[in-house]
Formats: C-alpha cells, sequence, structure tokens
C-alpha cells in the first residue's frame, strides 16, 4: 500500500515538474517575441523618424549632389507571427552611397576668377574697333528749284543781287545811303504808310543790344525779339504791323533789322534766310530767329561789333 502511494506521489512530482518547464519555456518564447518586437519598434522609429540635414546654399566651388528616391519599406509580417531583428534588417535593401558629380560632366559650375590685369580691360577696349576721327559739320549748299538761280534783281538801293543779302555800312555810307525805309500798316485802321529808320543809329543800338545781352541769350532769340514792339499808328495810335512781300526774295530784311521786328516773319521766311545764307534751319523758331539777327550783324559789319 505504501509502495504504491509513493509512486503515485512521483508521478505527480514528474508531472508537475514537465508543467512547469513547459511554462517557463513558454514565458521565454513571450519575452524573446516582446523583445523583438521591442528592437522592431526602435529600428523603424530611427528609419522613420531620422533628423533632417540643415539645407545650405549651393555654392559655386561646392560640387552638384544628387539624391536618389528611396525604396518603399517592405510590408511587416502580422503581428501573431513571431519574427527576429536580424530578419528584418535583412528584408530592407541597404542605402546606396550618394554619387558626387565630377567637375569633368557638361554640367559642372566653375569658380569664376575676375581677371583685373590691363590687358583684358584693353581687350574689352578693342572689341569696339578703333575710334572714328570727329569730322567738321559741313555746310550746305543751298539747293534751288527748276529755273531759279543765286542772283536776283536787287529789291532795294541797300540789298545786294544775291537773296537774303544785304550791303555793309562801309558801302551804303560810301553811296550815301543813310536812311532804310519800309511799308507799315495799322492793324485797327489798316491804313498803309511809309516808316524811316535812320541806318547807323539804329545800328548802333541794335548791336549795343546784342553786346549787353549775347552772354544770356544761350544762342535763342530773347522775348523782345520774339515779340517785337510794334511802331504805333500817325492816324489813330494803335499798333502797326510791317508789310511782307508776296516773294521772299524781295522780304527787306534790313528795315525789319533795324526796327527789331524780324519776329514778325514767320518760320519759312526765316528758314529762307537761313538757307541763303549757309545757316543751320532745322531748329526752332526762336534760335532760327537768332541766327538772322547775328547774320544781318555779320553783313552789315563783317569786321565784328
Amino acid at each position: 500500500m505504501n509502495g504504491d502511494q509513493d509512486q503515485l506521489n512521483r508521478k505527480r512530482k514528474s508531472s508537475n515538474s514537465n508543467n512547469n518547464n513547459q511554462d517557463f519555456q513558454i514565458a521565454a518564447r513571450v519575452q524573446e517575441n516582446d523583445e523583438g518586437e521591442n528592437d522592431l519598434q526602435l529600428t523603424l522609429s530611427l528609419i522613420s523618424f531620422r533628423p533632417s540635414r540643415p539645407r545650405r546654399g549651393l555654392l559655386v566651388d561646392e560640387p552638384l549632389e544628387v539624391r536618389l528616391p528611396r525604396s518603399p519599406i517592405p510590408a511587416l509580417s502580422p503581428p501573431g507571427q513571431s519574427m527576429s531583428v536580424q530578419a528584418l534588417l535583412n528584408q530592407i535593401p541597404p542605402q546606396l552611397p550618394i554619387p558626387l558629380i565630377s567637375p569633368s560632366l557638361p554640367f559642372y559650375l566653375p569658380t569664376y576668377v575676375p581677371n583685373s590685369s590691363p590687358q583684358t580691360s584693353m581687350e574689352y577696349r578693342q572689341e569696339g574697333g578703333p575710334s572714328r576721327p570727329l569730322r567738321s559739320r559741313r555746310l550746305r549748299t543751298p539747293v534751288l528749284g527748276e529755273g531759279k538761280s543765286d542772283t536776283v534783281p536787287p529789291p532795294y538801293p541797300w540789298a545786294t543781287k544775291y537773296r537774303a543779302t544785304v550791303h555793309s555800312l562801309k558801302y551804303m555810307e560810301s553811296n550815301q545811303i543813310s536812311t532804310i525805309t519800309g511799308q507799315v500798316q495799322c492793324k485797327r485802321c489798316e491804313q498803309k504808310y511809309e516808316l524811316e529808320y535812320p541806318l547807323v543809329d539804329k545800328f548802333n543800338e541794335v548791336g549795343k543790344f546784342i553786346q549787353d545781352n549775347i552772354a544770356t541769350m544761350h544762342d535763342r532769340a530773347p522775348s523782345i525779339w520774339m515779340n517785337p514792339v510794334l511802331p504805333t499808328c500817325e492816324l489813330c495810335g494803335q499798333e502797326t504791323k510791317p508789310i511782307m512781300a508776296e516773294k521772299k526774295r524781295a522780304i527787306n530784311w534790313l528795315f525789319l533789322f533795324l526796327g527789331q521786328m524780324l519776329g514778325c516773319c514767320n518760320i519759312e521766311q526765316l528758314k529762307y534766310f537761313c538757307k541763303h545764307t549757309k545757316n543751320h534751319r532745322t531748329a526752332a523758331k526762336d534760335r532760327i530767329l537768332y541766327l538772322t539777327y547775328l547774320g544781318l550783324c555779320k553783313q552789315l559789319e563783317p569786321a565784328g561789333l
């Protein structure tokens, strides 16, 4: 009876020890799985949340850097299946080394080093070619229309046979020409009559005005020439205007000059004078009027004021 009881107790102890071994093995497997899952989570966190590098501006001296697209992470096994960390790492493809672009490639950006040598600056100057010498402006000869000549019958005793040209003071004094006359017309009563100017006195008056104001004219006619003070009518006391000849060749240039009434001429008449006296005539009226006054002054006194 006691022997049976001992045998039963031994069987119970062996079964209990087997159960304990099985429980220990199960606990070890669970712990191993937990450790594997922890290692897997740590690996994934290191892969997914890798800190990004700070961006830098591309320098010209540094070679370009090409980044290849990352391959997708393989699908993980279901949570129910255990997988070792080594097996997981074997499934992740290794990252390829980042290639560096060689300077021999065509899109390599070389470093620019400025050359400040005098030879380079001379090369830039020589690209434009040698500069041409300055040429003086040629005076164009007046082109006359068909059937016209340089000479015309003198319309007045103080005018020459050339267009828009008067005699000098010396010539007129020697020929006893001391008074210059011209026709004027009243703007109100339209009465026409002849007006006289003493040659020497009026010329001295205009010459003195030019000497006193030529420094401030700046090659332009002053306002008193552009809007002249006209003589008054002897009958009604209103302003008069000079009578202009229909033909430009018959304009009384000396009479208008002495009375400082050249501003009453239109721009075409002034251009006619500059054309035949070889003056520049492509300009504004104040410029052409200025040249007309100085041109007549030079004709009267070629030696200058």
